[in-house]
C-alpha cells in the first residue's frame, strides 16, 4: 500500500487516458483552468448535453476553537441546513450559505447527558432530525425550528449509526454490538399520538452488521459487517436475505447508495471501493483508496466522493471509475457527505496539537459552490 500524504507534501493523482467516446455521454471530465484563479471549470457531459459549472479550486476550511472533534456532519434534504455534532452534548445546525463559522451555529442542547456521536436529518422534511450518543444510549428526536427535543428515547443498547428509512417513518440504528435495530414512528393506541418507539422484527436477532443501509424503496436493505467479506441484500421488515455478494477482504466499513439507483458503493478493510450493478449485484468496476471511511454520490449519481485515512477527499467518476480530482484536506476525515441537489462537498475532521504548532480544532470542510 503506498504511503499516505502528509499535510505538508499533497500528491494529486494522475488522470488516465480519456475513455472512448461511447462513455462521454455518461462521464463527467473535469477540466482544470488555472487562469480562473480560485476558482476551477469542470465541463460536465450528460445525456449527450454539455455543462459547466464552477467549484472553488481550494476547499473552505473552518476551524472551531476546541480541542473536541467533529466526527460527522450531514445535510437535510433540501441542502439549506448542515449539521454536526462530535465529542459534546449539543448538536450544531447551519445555513452553509452564509456560512461555517463556531458563533454562526444554531445549538441544540438538553437531549442528551454526554457525547453525541451521530446525526440523521429526515428524507421527507427539512426540519426534522436524530441524533445518538453511544455514552448515554439515547436517540433523540428534533425540529430545527424548536429549541427542546420533541423526544427523547433511552435504549438498553448502545446506538452507532443511525439512517431514516425513505418515507421518514422508520429508522434503523446499529449497535455497539453490532446488531440491527428499528425504531417505528406511529400510535400505539387510537387516542395516542403519534411518537418513536422500537420496533421489534421476528428475525431481528439474527441481524449482525455494523452498517446498513435501506434502499430507494424502503423494502429492503444492504448490510456490512466489518468482520464479513460478503454483503447482504435482505428484505424489509421480513429480514429476510435474497443475496450475498462477494465485497472486501477483511471486511466493509462504509456503503452508499447512487441516487439513481443504479450502483451501490461498498468501501472495505482491503483499501478498495467496489461499485456493485444492483441489477445483478455484480461488481462493474473498483477505485483504488486507502482505508475507506465513508462514501457518498452526487445528486446526479455522477460522482462518487470518498474520504479515507489520508489527508483529503477523492472524487472519482462512477461510469469510468476515474480519479477526477483530489481535496486536500487538514486531517482524515470520519465523513464526506455531497449536498443533495448540487456540486458541493461538506466533510470534517480535528487537528491535533503539535509541537510549535497551532492549537488542536475542530474542522468543518466546504468544497464547491452553492449559489
Amino acid at each position: 500500500m503506498a504511503s499516505t500524504p502528509t499535510d505538508d507534501e499533497f500528491t494529486q493523482p494522475q488522470k488516465p487516458p480519456s475513455p472512448p467516446p461511447i462513455l462521454l455521454s455518461r462521464l463527467a471530465v473535469f477540466t482544470y483552468d488555472h487562469i480562473l484563479g480560485p476558482q476551477t471549470t469542470k465541463l460536465i457531459y450528460v445525456s449527450h448535453h454539455a455543462r459547466v459549472v464552477s467549484f472553488h479550486h481550494m476547499p473552505k476550511d473552518y476551524r472551531h476553537p476546541t480541542s473536541q472533534a467533529i466526527t460527522h456532519v450531514a445535510w437535510n434534504c433540501d441542502g439549506k441546513k448542515l449539521a454536526g455534532v462530535g465529542i459534546d452534548k449539543t448538536a450544531k445546525v447551519w445555513n452553509p450559505e452564509k456560512n461555517l463559522e463556531y458563533r454562526s451555529a444554531q445549538v441544540y442542547s438538553g437531549g442528551h447527558s454526554d457525547d453525541i456521536d451521530y446525526i440523521s436529518w429526515n428524507p421527507t422534511h427539512p426540519e426534522l432530525f436524530c441524533t445518538s450518543s453511544q455514552r448515554d444510549r439515547r436517540i433523540v428526536f428534533w425540529d430545527a425550528r424548536q429549541s427542546r427535543f420533541i423526544q427523547q428515547c433511552s435504549l438498553k443498547v448502545t446506538p452507532t449509526y443511525t439512517q431514516y428509512a425513505p418515507d421518514g417513518r422508520s429508522l434503523l440504528f446499529v449497535t455497539a454490538t453490532h446488531q440491527l435495530m428499528f425504531m417505528s414512528y406511529g400510535k400505539e393506541s387510537e387516542e395516542a399520538k403519534e411518537q418513536w418507539q422500537t420496533k421489534a422484527l421476528s428475525n431481528q436477532k439474527d441481524s449482525v452488521g455494523s452498517k446498513a443501509i435501506f434502499n430507494h424503496t424502503g423494502d429492503g436493505l444492504v448490510v456490512a459487517f466489518h468482520s464479513e467479506h460478503t454483503l447482504r441484500v435482505i428484505d424489509y421488515p421480513s429480514l429476510e436475505v435474497r443475496d450475498s455478494p462477494a465485497a472486501h477482504v477483511g471486511g466493509c466499513m462504509a456503503l452508499a447508495l447512487d441516487p439513481r439507483g443504479r450502483y451501490l458503493a461498498s468501501g472495505g478493510l482491503d483499501s478498495i471501493v467496489n461499485l456493485f450493478d444492483m441489477r445483478d449485484w455484480i461488481v462493474a468496476r473498483t477505485i483504488t483508496a486507502c482505508d475507506v471511511n465513508d462514501l457518498s454520490f452526487s445528486h446526479d449519481g455522477e460522482f462518487l466522493a470518498v474520504a479515507s485515512t489520508g489527508s483529503y477527499i477523492d472524487i472519482c467518476a462512477v461510469e469510468t471509475g476515474a480519479p477526477m480530482h483530489r481535496i486536500p484536506a487538514l486531517a482524515p476525515s470520519p465523513t464526506v457527505s455531497w449536498h443533495p441537489s448540487k456540486y458541493a462537498i461538506a466533510y470534517c475532521g480535528q487537528i491535533k496539537a503539535r509541537e510549535g504548532g497551532p492549537p488542536p480544532a475542530a474542522i468543518i470542510s466546504m468544497f464547491g459552490l452553492l449559489e
